[in-house]
C-alpha cells in the first residue's frame, strides 16, 4: 500500500503559476497536492530521473468521432470547403451511432499525453454507457440546421442532451456549429437553452475567409456547397453579417463560450473578445490550423489585448494524432516572440 504522503522528484517541475523549478518536487497526501518546491518534509521520495512535471492538460476542442482515422482527410493546404465534404461523405458511411470504440480510443490517445479534461464536440448523445470516460469531459451536442423548418426538432434534440444527469465525469453543453450551419433564430435559442441550463456554448467562428465572404455576401464555395448538400437558405444569413455580431450575442447570452478557431478575427472583433474574457474563450488549434495553410493566426494579438485563448487538437481529421503536447511545442516553435512560458499557459 502506498504511503498518504510521498513526493515525486523530477529534473523539472513546472508550476505554471511560479518559474520553473530544477530538481523540484511535488509533496502529494492523500492524492492531493499539498507543496511544490525543492525540498521534502522527509516524507518517501520517488525519483522520476529526466523528466518534467507539469499540471494535467486541458484539450479546449476536439472530436472524438473521427479518432479512428489513421490520417487526416485530403491533403494540406486543400480548400476548407472541399474537405468539407470529405467529412460529409466520411460520416455518411459510419454506422449510426458512431463507433463507440472510436470515442473511446480517442479519449484514452488524449489521456496517454498527459490530458486531464477536453471539450468534445459529439453528434449524438452521450449517455449512461459512455460513464467510461476517465477523463474530466465537456459533450457539445453539436447542432445544424441552417433552414428554418428544422428549428424546433433541433432544440427537442438540444434539451434533451441538457437533462440534467448524475454522471461523475462529463458535463453537458452545446455547440450550434458555425454561422453558415445554424439559422441565426436557432442560434439564438440555443444560447437560451445553455443560460437556462448554465451549461457552455461552443462555436466555430472566422475559421475561413469563405466564411467571411459568406457573412458578408452571401456567395462564395460555402454558398455552392450549401446547395449542393440541399442545405442552403437564402433567408437565413443577412448580407453584411460579421464574426463581431456572433460574438456580442454571445457575450450578452450570460453563458461561457469556447469560440473555436478565430483565426480571421479582426482587431475590433479581438478586443471585443477581450474586453469580455470572463465569457469568451477563444481556441487555437495549431496543427489543424498549419493543415488548411491559414494566414497566421492573430494569437499574438489576442493576447496583447488580454483576450482569454486556450489550445485544443481539434480532430484527428485534420491532424495526425491528439498530442496537445504537439500543439505547445508548435506555439513555442512558431511565435518566437512570445515568452516560451506562455505555450504552456494557454
Amino acid at each position: 500500500m502506498q504511503p498518504s504522503r510521498q513526493a515525486l522528484k523530477a529534473r523539472y517541475v513546472f508550476p505554471i503559476t511560479a518559474p520553473p523549478i530544477a530538481d523540484g518536487v511535488v509533496t502529494i497526501e492523500n492524492g492531493l497536492i499539498v507543496a511544490v518546491g525543492r525540498k521534502t518534509d522527509g516524507c518517501p521520495v520517488r525519483d522520476l530521473g529526466n523528466v518534467a512535471l507539469l499540471p494535467g492538460l486541458i484539450n479546449a476542442h476536439t472530436h472524438l468521432e473521427f479518432s479512428g482515422l489513421s490520417a487526416p482527410l485530403g491533403t494540406p493546404g486543400m480548400a476548407f470547403t472541399d474537405w468539407i465534404r470529405l467529412v460529409v461523405a466520411h460520416r455518411r458511411q459510419l454506422p449510426l451511432p458512431f463507433n463507440l470504440i472510436d470515442i473511446q480510443d480517442g479519449a484514452n490517445e488524449c489521456g496517454s499525453y498527459g490530458t486531464v479534461a477536453y471539450g468534445d464536440i459529439a453528434t449524438t448523445a452521450w449517455g449512461a454507457d459512455l460513464e467510461w470516460a476517465s477523463l474530466g469531459a465537456t459533450i457539445f451536442l453539436e447542432v445544424i440546421g441552417l433552414k428554418a423548418e428544422l428549428i424546433e426538432a433541433r432544440l427537442a434534440t438540444a434539451r434533451k442532451h441538457l437533462t440534467p444527469r448524475e454522471f461523475r465525469h462529463w458535463r453537458a453543453g452545446l455547440s450550434p456549429h458555425a454561422p453558415y450551419s445554424v439559422h441565426p433564430e436557432l442560434f439564438d435559442r440555443l444560447l437560451t437553452l445553455a443560460a437556462d441550463a448554465n451549461s457552455p456554448i461552443a462555436f466555430h467562428l472566422a475559421e475561413t475567409l469563405e466564411e467571411l465572404d459568406l457573412l458578408a455576401t452571401g456567395g462564395g464555395p460555402f454558398r455552392e456547397l450549401l446547395s449542393d448538400l440541399g442545405a442552403w437558405d437564402e433567408t437565413a444569413i443577412p448580407r453584411g453579417t460579421r464574426p463581431l455580431d456572433y460574438l456580442r450575442r454571445l457575450a450578452a447570452s450570460g453563458v461561457h463560450a469556447i469560440v473555436i478557431h478565430g483565426n480571421y478575427l479582426d482587431q475590433e472583433e479581438i478586443e471585443f473578445a477581450a474586453a469580455h474574457a470572463e465569457r469568451l474563450t477563444i481556441v487555437y488549434c495549431p496543427r489543424t490550423h498549419a493543415y488548411f495553410d491559414h494566414a497566421r493566426h492573430p494569437l499574438p494579438q489576442l493576447l496583447a489585448a488580454g483576450a482569454n485563448v486556450a489550445l485544443g487538437t481539434d480532430s484527428r481529421a485534420s491532424n495526425p494524432d491528439l498530442n496537445l503536447l504537439e500543439e505547445i511545442r508548435y506555439v513555442a516553435r512558431h511565435y518566437p516572440e512570445l515568452p516560451p512560458s506562455t505555450a504552456l499557459e494557454l
